[in-house]
């Protein structure tokens, strides 16, 4: 934990079961509940001296002067660094995890079930994300002629990704040519990189033969119209937001709808995941208070986990929640829904 350091093991032990009994009730908690609960051999006297000492450091608050104490930010911090991140979760949630998952026949599917998973395992908000890359491989290709010299260029990746876009080009094209460009990108970059097709494409036109080859022509005209460069826009899900509305939570109707609002901006989503989750690839990240993103999320916290995919995919699930989540449940949930992903795509 931060600071773990500076903690002997009374004193460690004394603030665990703190944030444990806020979590649990959300009330202020008294030396002398603390004493009476676990069997502790410690006396009401000697717990005041030491959350005494915790109030100093800036890990516990006073409401009031004859009230309990109130965990900080910093000690929550440090009390889910002492937590362990891969308790595993009962044989019939693992199993389920992975039966679900497994069944998602397409990327937004699999997202879908992902976020649920996640929300009905951990009582929070679950979220989850697929971020698009120029290292994903591409399956195939199709182009569709419409009408008024109209092309609809379809591109699907391995990872079951389908882009799409209708553009109108400058002069008249078949279909037998179309089908023409088609089997030459299929045949020639299926299994390749999209970054790795964008560099020899454009070395291959480059080329002098390029001016007078009619397929070249047709496919140099496809790819100036944005051919594999479609966008690579990220597709979030994420369930469970009534979770937050709970009288035991305290949040006023104001602070609600500020978060409701937070949380629907799709890009907002993606920067919260961004921010917080940007070095835990492959590892649990937690982030306590989300003030920096937004003053209405710094009461909520984000445990989440970055899954890089063989397909060249970055995934990012998350749970979000209030200060007073179950953080251990939280933290092995999102292990093994990482996980779970992560061993089904290889």
């Amino acid at each position: 934990m931060t600071g773990r350091s500076q903690f002997d093991y009374r004193t460690q032990n004394i603030l665990q079961s703190i944030v444990e009994a806020y979590i649990e009730n959300g009330e202020p908690v008294a030396s002398r509940t603390l004493a009476r609960a676990g069997g502790s051999q410690l006396s009401p006297a000697t717990i005041r001296n030491v959350m005494a000492d915790l109030c100093d450091e800036g890990y516990l608050s006073q409401p009031h002067t004859s009230a309990g104490r109130v965990p900080t930010i910093k000690a929550f911090r440090a009390y889910v660094e002492s937590l362990p991140t891969h308790r595993r979760l009962a044989a019939s949630e693992l199993q389920r995890v992975r039966s679900e998952i497994s069944r998602s026949d397409s990327v937004a599917e699999r997202l879908e079930k992902t976020s649920h998973l996640l929300t009905e395992l951990t009582r929070n908000v679950g979220i989850a994300a697929a971020i698009p890359t120029d290292t994903q491989t591409l399956a195939k290709v199709e182009f569709l002629l419409l009408a008024d010299t109209r092309v609809l260029m379809v591109v699907e990746t391995r990872d079951r990704i389908v882009r799409n876009r209708v553009v109108t080009l400058d002069a008249a094209v078949t279909q037998d040519e179309l089908n023409a460009v088609r089997n030459f990108v299929n045949i020639s970059y299926s299994g390749w990189s999209l970054a790795t097709i964008r560099r020899d494409l454009r070395s291959r036109l480059a080329e002098d033969r390029a001016a007078y080859d009619t397929l070249l022509c047709q496919l140099q005209v496809l790819y100036q119209n944005g051919l594999l460069d479609l966008g690579l826009t990220a597709e979030v899900h994420f369930e469970g937001t009534s979770n937050l509305v709970s009288p035991d939570l305290e949040f006023s109707r104001e602070r609600l709808r500020e978060i409701f609002r937070t949380l629907e901006e799709k890009q907002r989503l993606l920067d919260l995941l961004e921010r917080f989750l940007e070095q835990s690839r492959n590892e649990v990240g937690v982030q306590i208070g989300l003030g920096e993103l937004h003053p209405s999320l710094q009461d909520l916290s984000l445990i989440g986990l970055t899954v890089c995919l063989p397909s060249g995919l970055t995934t990012r699930v998350a749970v979000l929640g209030p200060l007073r989540m179950n953080y251990a449940q939280a933290l092995s949930t999102v292990y093994h829904v990482g996980e779970a992903i992560q061993s089904l795509s290889a």
